[in-house]
């Protein structure tokens, strides 16, 4: 990967330059000294569209428009929900429930991955792709280390397994019933302009469309379910073959859904 480097805060603690080369190793991307250089001049000066920052303990993705980092952000709330007994969409689209072990082929910043392992619980398993190596990191270090939440969050965070792959790819190579459900969360056609703290992520993540060969190895891949979210008045659905709809009426996100036999 030669689109990215990784540098550190202004101030050089000497754990976050450790972290940073840590990093670099682990990415193959370069490290480089950020003296007093401001995010645009570091995108300029090396001709990168991404900085990787490590600071305080902390890795955050920046952009020539946007940062990134990990939170757990609406997986508190959803999770708050399911506890009181209101529910999930999604887990309900996943038919999900304790011990399931669940393939999420788009992490993302990760609150679907965080909520689908909270319900698995430590006997069931999330795995999450993510194609992005950046994203992937940040994510994957916030979810080893991020304090803060209670303890039920921190520990489904914690049993996520994230791998920097392209699920298309990963798929196909993964054998037949080896997830109870694999799951899609791909950036929408047409986006919900109102989804603010996604729009930062519309930068750096994949926006391919879902291939219907993709579905197709999701299908043999799954012993349950597979699961598409996307806009209520997306085409995808009918074009992917997903024929059971999922989400409350009003609601401007749905859930498709392939039973598997």
């Amino acid at each position: 990967m030669n689109n990215a480097i990784i540098t550190t805060g202004r101030k050089n603690q000497s754990e976050s330059i450790n972290l940073a080369k840590m990093m670099a190793a682990k990415l193959n991307i370069p490290f480089v000294e950020r003296r007093n250089f401001s995010i645009n001049a570091l995108l300029t000066n090396y001709n990168v569209k991404q900085v990787l920052i490590a600071k305080q303990n902390t890795l955050r993705l920046y952009t020539a428009d946007d940062e990134i980092f990990f939170h757990p952000n609406m997986s508190h709330l959803r999770i708050k929900n399911i506890l009181s007994g209101s529910g999930d969409r999604m887990a309900e689209a996943m038919n999900l429930k304790c011990g399931m072990k669940v393939l999420d082929c788009t992490l993302g910043l990760g609150a679907d991955a965080i909520v689908a392992s909270f319900i698995a619980g430590e006997s069931g398993s999330v795995t999450a792709i993510e194609i992005n190596p950046c994203l992937a990191a940040v994510v994957n270090y916030g979810l080893k280390y991020f304090d803060g939440e209670r303890k039920h969050i921190i520990e489904a965070m914690r049993r996520i397994k994230v791998i920097n792959a392209d699920y298309s790819a990963f798929l196909k190579s993964t054998p037949d019933n080896s997830f109870d459900v694999v799951y899609f969360d791909p950036m929408f056609r047409h986006p919900l302009t109102n989804s603010n703290n996604l729009n930062p992520l519309r930068h750096v993540a994949d926006h391919r469309a879902v291939t219907i060969e993709a579905v197709e190895h999701a299908c043999r891949v799954a012993k349950s379910r597979v699961v598409l979210k996307e806009n209520a008045r997306s085409l995808e659905f009918a074009r992917l073959g997903f024929d059971t709809i999922y989400g409350g009426k009003y609601s401007p996100i749905k859930y498709g859904v392939i039973i598997v036999n």
